[in-house]
């Protein structure tokens, strides 16, 4: 049996006898969970404002509040992940079960019980919440392929790539995928994935780079009741939420020291603890960290901790930029083109040789994904039967670099056309020269770093996703 997830190993007894709660601590903590028992539904209630249970056992016939109460109640206020209630009682039969589970139990057993029959019940619980992950996991990739023979791409540099990921990705070993913006490193996250024994279970990707530093520790770790302002009830973190899968954490170089610490115990324990608690839990999960920035000289600046770089750094794959894989190109384009034609219902031919020469010398700042936004773009706007130069806009056509040069056309004296075009090459330009380091760019063109990603996206130009250099 697969290992019990971090959630439903907390199981909350609600019982008003105190042999019954005793023999289900023993049973339950000797199966593996973690168990905590109460004397009653009122008890039962304080108690979940401030923790998470998975599943909540309780009785039905008890002073005050009797279970079916309590169960109404937790439907009332369930939120998020569901809690699995199992009522019990000495009293009545199939009747009162089915009248049970009708009012939202999971499942119902009577008293006396045996140990087995309790334990098979959790373990049936822990099938059906597995279920309910692939089923959601599935959803979420349905119009998404990840298989690993989807990753285009027949340049050496690919093939050892590919060679690398077969061979590492049966094991839990950590791994980093550096490379710039663009090159598909979170794609062959999900190759290595994929090809793993945890295939079945969810993948969670997390841009480090994209959520503010004061709620990167809670999206990550979770956190407690009352933790901080705004947290009204407890929290499970994208850790728990990986629990027997794989987490994905792209831009891992833009962690606060704060937090690397935290993901270093995690790495070295198996453990994480949320805000505003205490105690520390047993994850398992598998870490793909990736990252567009230089770790070793960010650990030399002091700005990353050296321990978690080489943590981090037992299997490191090195993506190439796409300049560097110009043969890829060609492949590329056609499998970009397939997969639009389908999509738009369209059925336009490959480009032209003229276009073609350019999609191949153009140095792709924004490497693969640039290029599929590039093709999506210009299937679009092709009016014709064949993509040509000109559905591309001027950075990747070359239109920019001949403008600068360009008489002045009589029967276009367009300034503000001229001056766009003019821009676009220009800002092409400074993206190539920098390798596309964006900052490095703004400094050559003397704009800003928001004027910079605006103009990116107002001429076609790829914007990387997450935080830039």
């Amino acid at each position: 049996m697969a290992s019990i997830p971090a959630r439903l190993k907390r199981i909350l007894i609600v019982d008003d006898e105190e042999n019954i709660r005793h023999l289900l601590l023993v049973v339950l903590k000797k199966a593996g969970y973690e168990p905590t028992a109460v004397a009653g539904a009122a008890e039962a209630l304080a108690l979940l404002e401030d923790e998470d249970f998975g599943v909540v056992i309780s009785d039905i016939r008890m002073p005050g509040m009797d279970g079916r109460a309590l169960l109404a109640r937790l439907r009332e206020r369930e939120e998020g992940e569901g809690t699995y209630v199992v009522l019990m009682s000495a009293y009545g039969g199939d009747d009162v079960a089915i009248d049970c589970m009708k009012e939202g139990a999971y499942d119902y057993f009577n008293k006396p019980f045996k140990a087995d029959e309790v334990i098979l019940l959790l373990r049936k619980i822990q099938e059906r919440e597995q279920l309910q992950r692939d089923n959601l996991r599935l959803r979420r990739q349905l119009d998404e392929q990840f298989h690993f023979d989807d990753i285009v791409g027949e340049s050496a540099a690919m093939r050892d790539i590919f060679s690398t990921v077969k061979k590492i990705a049966p094991f839990k070993t950590t791994a980093l995928l550096t490379g710039e913006s663009g090159t598909g490193k979170e794609l062959l996250a999900r190759a290595i994935h994929r090809h793993s024994d945890r295939a079945n279970r969810v993948l969670v990707a997390v841009n480090c780079g994209a959520i503010p530093e004061n709620l990167l520790e809670s999206e990550l770790f979770g956190h407690a009741r009352g933790a901080f302002t705004g947290a009204v009830r407890a929290k499970q973190g994208l850790f728990h939420e990986a629990d027997g899968g794989t987490i994905f954490l792209d831009e891992v170089g833009e962690l606060p020291l704060s937090l690397q610490v935290k993901l270093l115990r995690v790495l070295e324990n198996e453990e994480v603890r949320r805000v505003g608690e205490n105690r520390n839990e047993q994850v398992d999960v598998r870490v793909i960290a990736a990252t567009s920035r230089d770790l070793a000289s960010l650990v030399r600046e002091g700005s990353f901790r050296e321990d978690l770089y080489y943590r981090l750094n037992v299997m490191h794959i090195e993506v190439p930029p796409l300049r560097a894989r110009t043969e890829d190109i060609p492949l590329l384009i056609n499998s970009f083109l397939h997969r639009f034609n389908r999509k738009f219902s369209r059925d336009v031919a490959a480009p032209d040789e003229e276009a073609t020469g350019a999609l191949c010398s153009y140095a792709w700042p924004g490497n693969v994904r640039e290029l599929e936004n590039a093709m999506e773009r210009a299937l679009l706007l092709c009016e014709g039967e064949q993509l040509g130069i000109e559905d591309f806009p001027p950075p990747v056509s070359g239109a920019g670099a001949a403008l600068i040069s360009a008489p002045i056309d009589d029967g276009d004296l367009s300034v503000k056309r001229r001056l766009a075009q003019l821009e676009a090459e220009l800002i092409a330009r400074a993206l190539q020269q920098t390798g596309g380091n964006r900052t490095h760019a703004c400094r050559l063109l003397e704009i800003s770093h928001r004027a910079l990603l605006y103009k990116m996206k107002d001429y076609g130009i790829d914007i990387p996703s997450g935080r830039g250099s």
